[in-house]
């Protein structure tokens, strides 16, 4: 199962920190030409791509977030160097020995700097790092960075895409996957002869990262019969990892969400999107995240009574660092998988 590689790079890599997704959202609305009967961005900055269905007496609505975890410049010291908060969330010592984007009037690389080791004492060798602990040095003194970068710029990691093994080994596949996923459903409606069961709003939504905004926003005028969030989950597959926490492993298939933090997915969404993957021979696998949300819980409950919402996950190592790692079947699974749900939905029994 092959997937354009080439396509998920440039999605991956494309800045777009939460409230700063202007590149990617640029670079989404490129792609999505031809792909759907209707394009457009909302206010808040959502890119909202219909395509019609067989019927419209009800509507079907999924989200991709095109926002990444970065960071927010609020401080330039008197030395030049950057103080930032973080847009979304970070386990602080990821950022030890990373290069980052300043997104200013040019883009300019910085990198993380902390204390190093070789001073500090014996308690700050043992203490857990916090992210106040690290400043970003573009190696320019105060006057220079000033001419470049001011309080409010936004600011993103650095990592390009390679391929290893199987898999794709990038930052930001949470959640530029599912962009790419999103843009290949469409694609994949458009060349072959299946058409989506109802009208289908395919939704690239922002802020995610800090509460679900976009996806919020955008259910409430749309108001979907039937939602799908898609997302990364946590594969623990990895060494030292018990049974019970692994959540998901690397080519084991799509997965398919039960609960997570934010929702608990609607049985019968659950028990049709499994239909339909054994029914098509998708291999998947069922999620249970404990910790973290989606845009689903969105989708569930932002419209007047409630919509019937599942999820469509992408099993990812490492995520929330910039070595996040998916396995390329997987993906092509997911493809598949959120095809064939848009397209079946009036073939299946919704009263239980």
């Amino acid at each position: 199962m092959k997937i354009d590689v080439d396509l998920l790079a440039r999605i991956c890599e494309a800045p777009g920190a939460p409230g700063f997704e202007k590149r990617i959202r640029d670079l989404v609305l490129k792609e999505l030409k031809g792909l759907a009967d209707e394009v457009r961005v909302d206010a808040i900055g959502n890119v909202v791509a219909l395509k019609k269905g067989k019927s419209a007496k009800r509507k079907t609505m999924a989200a991709a977030h095109m926002d990444e975890i970065g960071f927010i410049v609020t401080h330039i010291d008197e030395d030049g160097f950057l103080r930032f908060n973080p847009l979304g969330g970070f386990d602080p010592k990821t950022l030890s020995s990373q290069r980052v984007i300043v997104h200013g009037r040019k883009d300019v690389i910085g990198v993380m700097g902390s204390k190093p080791i070789h001073i500090m004492t014996p308690e700050e060798r043992t203490k857990p790092p916090q992210l106040k602990d690290y400043f970003i040095d573009l190696g320019l003194p105060k006057k220079k960075v000033e001419k470049l970068v001011a309080v409010g710029d936004s600011v993103t990691r650095e990592r390009g895409l390679i391929e290893m093994g199987d898999c794709v080994n990038v930052k930001s596949l949470d959640n530029r996957v599912s962009v790419f996923l999103l843009i290949e459903t469409l694609r994949a409606l458009k060349a072959g002869k299946l058409k989506p069961s109802y009208d289908f709003y395919a939704v690239f939504t922002v802020q995610e990262e800090i509460g679900l905004r976009g996806a919020n926003a955008s259910a409430l005028e749309i108001q979907p019969d039937f939602g799908f969030g898609l997302d990364t989950t946590i594969a623990f597959d990895t060494p030292g990892a018990k049974p019970e926490e692994k959540c998901t492993s690397l080519g084991e298939g799509v997965g398919i969400k039960i609960m997570d933090s934010s929702v608990i997915c609607d049985t019968r969404m659950v028990a049709y999107m499994k239909r339909v993957a054994n029914d098509h021979k998708i291999k998947w696998q069922p999620e249970i995240l404990a910790g973290g949300g989606t845009d689903t819980a969105g989708l569930q409950r932002m419209t007047p009574g409630g919509s019937i919402a599942g999820a469509v996950s992408i099993p990812t190592r490492h995520i929330h660092q910039v070595i996040e790692m998916s396995n390329k079947g997987d993906i092509a699974l997911a493809i598949r998988l959120l095809t064939h749900c848009v397209c079946e939905l009036e073939q299946h029994d919704w009263s239980h």
